[in-house]
């Protein structure tokens, strides 16, 4: 028996590759003689960055660049093995995982150093890019990229609003120069890889499903909806793109927009990126089982996520798939009816969340026996 075990990043608690191997080690236990491989993946957000490294003979470099708050940061500038495409991971340099639990308020984080990113990326002389959109803890519609990059926002009275940007300054954005952006970004291709298809406002937008993660509480949220709305009429303005619709255009608390109206280039699914450059298609067209994953497994799942993504490309080759989560939806039909065959939970006992996440390995190691039983079950019945 072959299974392919393609798992995510659990958030905030293992990495894919440690998620892969975790799951390996449970089903081996249970099934010594299954052939078991471990193709990590990532839908745009962390551990995109080392997927595509990993999978390309790619490298990093250390760079200083703006945080999500005050001070700075150490992000990884990464560049494929061909050293002709830099890869921009957005939480590098404004992740979620930047910020302590009890400092998480989109209205105070900016985007800012993932435009300084680019800008090193520039420097080196690389002209093409893939930016990994997800995991940031910030609400900012990229406005703090965009000011790395150049743009000099206006409020009302025409005065330069200072930098960085921040969730809270978006709703004195009244209009914006991009006379002063950086003419190396318009010379360059960006593929923009996304890991949801969310627009940027509205009850489906950027603040109002993700603001929450990320620490908005309910009062904030109708402002930073306003103030991304502003936002992007101003850059409407300024580029002649309307792109607040697009799907995509709410990743990354609004970056994906940002994409969209300044980027020479486009956005992509991030998990079928991902796929192509780890050859997944390969790998599962003699499986008997894909194993899949990430930490919460639910309705946002299917809006790009990758183990949808995984999910939609072994179907279409007759692979039968297994869903495994720290967290599994209450209403399971749906997930099972459209994309998974099954599911398996890594928590099986209460607890808070962060005793699930200090102990994702072992509850995984443990998942991946119980998946191995259900299997041993199947190859005894009569």
């Amino acid at each position: 028996m072959k299974i392919v075990l393609a798992p995510d990043s659990f958030k905030e608690s293992l990495p894919a590759a440690e998620v892969a191997a975790a799951l390996a080690e449970g089903l081996a236990l249970a099934l010594p003689d299954a052939r078991l491989v471990c193709v990590p993946v990532a839908d745009g957000g962390e551990g995109t960055l080392d997927a595509l490294l990993a999978a390309t003979g790619g490298h990093a470099y250390p760079v200083t660049v703006q945080g999500p708050l005050v001070g700075t940061v150490t992000a990884r500038l990464g560049v494929l093995g061909d050293d002709e495409v830099a890869v921009i991971e957005s939480a590098q340099a404004a992740g979620l995982a930047l910020v302590p639990q009890t400092l998480r308020d989109p209205m105070r984080t900016t985007s800012f150093g993932i435009g300084e990113l680019v800008l090193a990326a520039l420097d080196r002389g690389l002209r093409r890019f893939v930016v990994c959109l997800g995991g940031t803890a910030t609400v900012d519609g990229g406005a703090g990229m965009l000011q790395a990059l150049g743009a000099v926002f206006l409020d009302a009275q025409g005065r330069p609003l200072a930098a960085p940007l921040r969730g809270a300054d978006l709703d004195q954005v009244a209009g914006v120069r991009l006379d002063r952006f950086d003419p190396r970004v318009v010379a360059s291709d960006f593929q923009i890889a996304c890991d949801v298809d969310n627009p940027l406002t509205g009850p489906l937008g950027a603040a109002a499903v993700f603001g929450p993660q990320k620490g908005a509480t309910p009062t904030q949220i109708p402002r930073l909806d306003a103030g991304l709305d502003k936002l992007h009429r101003a850059l409407a303005v300024s580029t002649g793109r309307q792109v607040a619709e697009l799907p995509g255009a709410g990743a990354a608390g609004g970056l994906g927009a940002a994409a969209l109206a300044c980027l020479p280039g486009g956005l992509r699914p991030g998990i079928d990126l991902v796929m192509d450059a780890v050859g997944l298609a390969g790998h599962l067209v003699d499986a008997d089982l894909v194993v899949t994953g990430e930490g919460r497994v639910d309705s946002q799942t299917l809006h790009g996520k990758a183990p949808a993504g995984v999910a939609r490309l072994a179907r279409s080759l007759g692979v039968p798939v297994i869903a495994v989560g720290g967290s599994l939806p209450a209403d399971r039909n749906l997930l099972l009816d459209e994309t998974f065959d099954a599911f398996e939970s890594v928590v099986t006992n209460p607890c808070d969340l962060a005793e699930a996440l200090a102990n994702a390995r072992p509850q995984l190691v443990a998942a991946g026996v119980r998946v191995g039983r259900w299997l041993t079950l199947l190859d005894t019945r009569p």
